[in-house]
């Protein structure tokens, strides 16, 4: 397996359950909803994404083991961090089940880290991931169905909360999409999360505070 990596790099995660946590953020190349080209977006299965995820970043790389994409992830782990602080990894994209399999998850728990997961959940998920974060696009079809956390990007015409809130997850997140209509996106997620108390709103904070 040759994992194809756009960017690794420290920071706190920004969204979601563990917002404010350290973390190494691991990006993986590719998607199976969008190209990553501008030019396909109107045409693609999701067509709000707003990271950047293709091919190979000045902090990437392709990495021919496991272990070898470990090493590379432990160096980003800051050298100063207490032995009893946990080490964080948040495999990202793209969409990372792609790409993450057994050999590269054994690899980063032998490096101690704490493995999440953040996916479309178009994909299986190999066994051993400590965190799956499941956000579904509305045309895709969801294979996993269950999880720790279930972050809906709102609104989705067709992936309104009503259709995940009885799947199988511990935490159900609802974030408002961003792009012009992000202010009243957010009222919305907000007016919904008090009527709909299983859902907790999930605020993009790494935007609000410009860090990476």
């Amino acid at each position: 397996m040759t994992y194809t990596i756009k960017e690794c790099f420290y920071t706190l995660q920004g969204e979601g359950v563990h917002a404010g946590r350290a973390a190494v953020f691991l990006r993986f190349a590719g998607c199976n909803l969008w190209t990553g080209r501008e030019r396909d977006r109107a045409t693609a299965v999701c067509s709000f994404c707003d990271t950047d995820f293709v091919g190979v970043g000045p902090d990437g790389g392709r990495f021919t083991s496991g272990v070898e994409l470990a090493t590379f992830v432990s160096t980003r782990w800051p050298v100063s961090a207490p032995d009893d602080v946990q080490r964080f990894v948040v495999c990202t994209g793209g969409e990372p089940l792609l790409q993450l399999d057994l050999e590269a998850i054994a690899a980063l728990h032998a490096r101690g880290f704490e493995i999440a997961v953040e996916t479309n959940g178009t994909q299986a998920a190999p066994a051993g991931i400590d965190w799956v974060c499941v956000s579904p696009k509305a045309e895709a079809p969801l294979l996993l169905t269950e999880g720790d956390e279930l972050k809906l990007v709102y609104p989705q015409a067709t992936a309104m909360p009503e259709r995940f809130a009885e799947l199988r997850f511990r935490h159900f997140m609802l974030q408002p999409m961003d792009g012009p209509d992000a202010l009243a996106n957010t009222e919305a997620a907000l007016a919904y999360c008090l009527a709909h108390p299983r859902w907790r709103l999930s605020v993009q904070m790494h935007k609000t505070l410009h860090i990476r």
